[in-house]
């Protein structure tokens, strides 16, 4: 993957998982990690589990149960509410893999999301330059052997 977010003075934390059920724990423990607003890079290659870390984030702000949260490979930003120690919060999870060009992804109105109460998780965020400069973070899914993966998650302070 290219133009990786800098870690910056960044918390870093490494998770490994065994499974589909592993990587959505790591998403729940993710989840408390998180304080909105903020706007996460979601990086991966195709299949190792960025929707599925997005399930565990979901429940874990008691936004949607797992098998509700759906790639939005097609609609492009998918929508829950949730609360976050106590406080609402908005999770949109966004998906711009098959936008081509920043004209594009301003049609998203990426900065109308970033409100107080968001956290924004934007899968293939890596490939736009206004993504990687708003970023506040990071999430690296790579294949580690079968269904292994290792997961690397850079915050920034």
């Amino acid at each position: 993957m290219s133009n990786p977010v800098p870690a910056a003075e960044g918390r870093i934390h490494e998770f490994t998982t065994q499974s589909g059920a592993d990587t959505v724990e790591v998403g729940r423990k993710l989840a408390h990690l998180l304080k909105p607003p903020q706007l996460l890079v979601l990086r991966g290659e195709l299949g190792t589990g960025k929707t599925t870390l997005v399930k565990g984030i979901a429940q874990a702000l008691d936004a949607a149960e797992p098998d509700e949260v759906t790639s939005p490979t097609f609609t492009l930003v998918h929508e829950y509410d949730g609360t976050l120690d106590g406080r609402q919060v908005k999770l949109y999870h966004l998906d711009v893999y098959r936008l081509e060009s920043e004209r594009q992804l301003e049609t998203l109105g990426l900065d109308e999301l970033l409100t107080p109460e968001a956290l924004v998780v934007v899968e293939w965020g890596e490939k736009f330059k206004s993504i990687r400069k708003k970023a506040t973070g990071e999430i690296a899914i790579a294949s580690a052997g079968g269904d292994a993966r290792k997961i690397t998650v850079t915050l920034r302070e």
